[in-house]
């Protein structure tokens, strides 16, 4: 995403989310087909067959073990859009004794491998996250703040709710309200939203990048084909994408199409032929059809930076 900036890091015990909120038992979205973590891979994979980035589709969002110990799980950090900060999902590694605290923690930290993502839960810390009846309980660290930063808008306050519930929602496998309580287990308000009753995950196209990229992950090497999935809710379901060189100039582009569009994001891949590219680094760039030839607000976008060897 080009126009994201990554918010500066935070120390804390175990993290919660960003994003709009709705109150608990408001939540009339459909489950999605595919889910929200159903693409997790192996320990130090990518996911294989992204989904859509939803934490009403609890299956979606299911932690995939791996032979080390580790399960996938999917954290929902905050990037630039063109409608503003939106949620960008991330699959990583957490160990699968402790998964839900995990994914927090990473999350609260805005301990992202791609630089554009970033958090809004600075100073948050948690001392623990359990399933207990019918809801993800957050527990805050004594130290903990209530509100948000100075500055944060009433927007930016629901969306950084929203990134811990559709992380935890999308790591536990459930669509179970996140409820956040103090350490004397008294309930607790974050960030001026009705967390201490249970927050619902938002309908995904309010909260959700328009397009998200699964594979390749930050950093990868590539040669002879370059896999890529993700997610995408674009015009006719067309997603198109480019690879730039370390300059910035396009060396390739085309276009893809994603599974459906409409009313949520749907999966997409392709393989890329970088056969004929040098070896070096370079950049690519998956963004949203824009029907408005340039009128509207613009396209969104996702980018990865990876290697030709």
């Amino acid at each position: 995403m080009n126009l994201r900036t990554r918010t500066a890091a935070l120390t804390l015990a175990v993290p919660l989310g960003l994003g709009l909120l709705v109150g608990c038992g408001d939540d009339d979205t459909e489950p999605t087909s595919s889910g929200t973590a159903s693409d997790p891979g192996g320990a130090t994979s990518a996911p294989s067959s992204p989904s859509t980035p939803s934490s009403a589709e609890p299956s979606s969002a299911t932690p995939t073990e791996s032979g080390s110990g580790t399960v996938a799980a999917p954290v929902y950090f905050t990037g630039e859009t063109p409608m503003g900060l939106r949620l960008y999902r991330e699959f990583r590694q957490v160990e699968g004794d402790n998964p839900l605290e995990e994914a927090a923690a990473l999350l609260v930290a805005g301990d992202a491998l791609d630089p554009d993502y970033g958090t809004l839960l600075q100073g948050v810390t948690i001392s623990s996250v359990s399933q207990e009846d019918g809801a993800i309980v957050v527990t805050l660290g004594e130290d903990s703040p209530l509100t948000a930063g100075k500055g944060t808008s009433a927007q930016e306050a629901r969306l950084a709710v929203q990134s811990l519930v559709y992380t935890l929602q999308g790591t536990a496998q459930t669509r179970d309200p996140v409820r956040v309580r103090l350490a004397d287990g008294s309930p607790a308000d974050l960030f001026g939203q009705p967390t201490g009753e249970g927050v619902e995950a938002a309908p995904e196209l309010q909260v959700l990048s328009l397009v998200s990229l699964t594979t390749p992950q930050e950093g990868a090497t590539a040669s002879g084909t370059l896999d890529v999935e993700g997610v995408a809710a674009s015009f006719e379901a067309t997603v198109p994408y480019a690879v730039l060189d370390s300059t910035g100039r396009e060396v390739l582009s085309d276009s893809t199409m994603a599974e459906q569009f409409g009313d949520r994001l749907y999966p997409f891949s392709v393989q890329v032929d970088i056969s004929a590219l040098p070896p070096g680094t370079y950049t690519l760039v998956a963004r949203t059809d824009d029907p408005s030839g340039g009128e509207g607000p613009g396209a969104f976008e996702d980018t990865r930076t990876f290697t030709v060897d």
